[in-house]
């Protein structure tokens, strides 16, 4: 569904000066740090790939990780004695293979804990003592890569890292918390037509311009087309960038800035029933949405920030084929928007959100009705905490 309504600029602080970095002063969420049971405990697991250690989950640093010999594993935190755990957070580095299929069991009596057919995030579950707990990796695309198993004794949980000190060198698995700064560009790059990426596409930074007319024209021309499997990092698209970013498959976008979204930021395409993720960056000046959901699968925002636009996520309602979609919000600053997350609950789509924040007002879980190809999907209300609005009113912060 395309939806049309009145783009909404930036103040002129905000736009004075090109480049120059732009501070919001918005405070994080209120939610307290809870403390990451993880750090001191121990690890081990099934298996572990050359260059690669069980103890890389548990040492609050997201730039090492563990990784199984294959595409499937387990690896576990453990402690002395019994602990009590109601929630974890698994943080994956970039580079791995996306995980279809995993468990999470207490370890002490083989029960399953949570499960899923999509890469794990935030992980909720009954309170439980247990002296070991195993996530368990039944299926991936290729050999994972687990950055962090953190576990709490309370849900909710702050970032294991701190904001990145600067926008240009990108994050890597935890992008940290949004802050609302926009970053400074390295130099202008002007092209006259798409870009194809296949395989990691860094852009140092730099502002990249210019394709279509920064209108709502749906027949313009991607600024970057991502093969599956790829990867967009560092980049800034300047005005017009055309349609944005379209992701042919599974893709990863990582520290990619939108100085003004025109059609959509992104489009995601892929029908392998795969992950593709949106990992830090921001976008500003939408009239519509940022990311678009076409294909299947699910689309993972984390550490992102949105400035002006009308939603952060739409999956589509009147596209050609009607998939089921999934969307995971984690860390997410949203300001001026009119919704977050669009979803079609005849569908089973489902979107899973937490710590976000919102300046202003915003419906944050939207229910529509999906029809077919040439018809309009009617809207059916706001979601909290059902089956497909996987969202609790402590997960969001109104500012």
């Amino acid at each position: 569904m395309r939806r049309k309504v009145a783009t909404r600029w930036l103040t002129s602080g905000a736009t004075a000066v090109a480049g120059a970095i732009v501070a919001l002063a918005l405070q994080v969420p209120n939610a307290s740090a809870a403390t990451n049971l993880s750090l001191g405990a121990g690890a081990d697991g099934s298996s572990k790939a050359s260059g690669t250690s069980y103890g890389n989950v548990i040492d609050g640093n997201t730039g090492t990780f563990w990784s199984p010999s294959g595409s499937t594993g387990t690896i576990s935190v453990k402690w002395g004695s019994a602990t009590t755990v109601s929630s974890a957070v698994i943080v994956q580095a970039s580079g791995g293979g996306s995980i279809s299929a995993w468990q999470l069991k207490n370890h002490d009596t083989g029960s399953v804990l949570a499960s899923g057919s999509s890469a794990p995030s935030t992980i909720n579950f009954s309170s439980t003592s247990l002296k070991k707990i195993s996530l368990v990796i039944t299926s991936a695309s290729g050999t994972p890569r687990i950055a962090e198993f953190e576990t709490y004794s309370s849900g909710g949980s702050t970032p294991t890292a701190s904001p990145t000190s600067s926008p240009t060198a990108g994050p890597t698995g935890n992008p940290g918390t949004p802050t609302g700064a926009w970053p400074s560009s390295a130099g202008s790059v002007k092209i006259s037509g798409t870009v194809s990426v296949s395989g990691t596409f860094d852009g140092g930074m730099k502002t990249y311009c210019c394709v279509g007319d920064g209108g709502q024209g749906e027949s313009q021309d991607p600024m970057f087309k991502v093969a599956n499997g790829g990867t967009l990092q560092n980049v800034i698209l300047g005005s017009p960038a055309g349609d944005g970013v379209h992701c042919e498959g599974t893709c990863t976008l990582r520290n990619v800035w939108w100085n003004d979204i025109g059609e959509d930021a992104a489009t995601f395409k892929q029908t392998n029933g795969g992950t593709s993720y949106v990992i830090g960056g921001g976008a500003r000046s939408g009239s519509d949405k940022a990311f678009q959901h076409n294909g299947n699968g699910t689309v993972n925002i984390s550490g992102f920030y949105l400035k002006g636009s009308g939603k952060l996520y739409r999956a589509c309602g009147n596209c050609s084929t009607s998939h089921t979609r999934h969307v995971r919000i984690d860390n997410v600053l949203a300001d001026d928007i009119d919704m977050l997350a669009g979803i079609n609950s005849n569908w089973n789509d489902t979107a899973t959100i937490t710590r976000v924040v919102v300046v202003g007002s915003a419906t944050i879980c939207g229910k529509y009705k999906g029809v077919a190809k040439g018809s309009e999907p009617s809207y059916l209300g706001e979601g909290w905490n059902d089956a497909n609005c996987k969202v609790n009113r402590s997960d969001v912060t109104f500012r």
